[in-house]
C-alpha cells in the first residue's frame, strides 16, 4: 500500500513494481526498474528515502530514520531479505545481505557486499569494494571482482523483476490439486552459472 502522510506523498516511476502488502509512507522517490517485495516498510515519515534506479528491497525489509535525515539507495543496490536500512546511506551496486542491520550515518562504499545478518554501528564509514561480515562488522577483504559480477549478475534478474510482475501477476485462488499440464520451473531467467 502506498500512503500519504504530512503532506508527502511517495512519488513512484511507473516501471518500479511495489507489492501491494508493502507500505510506502511519506517523503519516499523509487525510481526506474526497482522491486519492492511483500512485507517491506518504506517509513519516509520523519525524514526522506530516495531509492536510485534498479535497486530492489526483498520480502521484510525495513527502511526507516531519525527525524531530519534522508536515506539513500544508489543504483543496482541490493537489500537482501529482513535487512533493516536505518538512516544510511548504501553505495551503488552494494549488496546487503538477508536480516544484515545497517545503522545511522553508515556510509557503505560502491561495491560492497555486506554478509548476512551483519551488524554496522552508527558513524562507519565502509571503503568501496569492501566484504564485510559479523557482529559487530568487520571488513575482511576486498571484494573480487568475480564477486561483484556474481552480485550484479544477481541484481540484473530483479531488475527484471519489476516488468515481469507488471505483465503476469495478479491475484487468483489456489488449485486444489496439482494439473497434468503444470509447467516446469520458469526458464527464461538464466542464473549466474548458467552465464558463464
Amino acid at each position: 500500500m502506498i500512503y500519504e502522510y504530512n503532506g508527502y506523498r511517495p512519488v513512484i516511476h511507473e516501471s518500479a513494481f511495489i507489492h501491494p502488502q508493502a507500505a510506502v509512507t511519506g517523503n519516499v522517490v523509487i525510481g526506474r526498474n526497482v522491486y519492492v517485495g511483500p512485507g517491506a516498510a518504506l517509513r519516509g515519515d520523519w525524514g526522506e528515502i530516495i531509492i536510485e534506479d534498479g535497486c530492489n528491497i526483498q520480502e521484510n525489509c525495513t527502511i526507516h530514520m531519525f527525524p531530519g535525515t534522508t536515506v539513500f539507495l544508489r543504483r543496482s543496490a541490493h537489500i537482501g531479505h529482513g535487512a533493516i536500512i536505518h538512516g544510511s546511506e548504501i553505495g551503488e551496486n552494494c549488496l546487503v545481505g538477508m536480516n544484515a542491520v545497517i545503522m545511522d550515518k553508515v556510509k557503505l562504499g560502491k561495491e560492497s557486499i555486506v554478509g548476512a545478518l551483519c551488524f554496522i554501528q552508527a558513524d562507519i564509514i565502509i571503503p568501496p569494494r569492501s566484504l564485510v561480515v559479523g557482529n559487530p562488522h568487520k571488513i575482511i577483504k576486498e571484494v573480487s571482482d568475480e564477486m561483484i559480477n556474481w552480485k550484479t549478475a544477481g541484481t540484473n534478474l530483479y531488475q527484471q523483476l519489476p516488468s515481469e510482475m507488471h505483465k503476469h501477476w495478479k491475484p487468483c485462488e489456489p488449485l486444489r490439486e496439482i494439473p497434468s499440464n503444470r509447467r516446469e520451473q520458469s526458464s527464461h531467467y538464466k542464473t549466474w552459472d548458467e552465464t558463464k
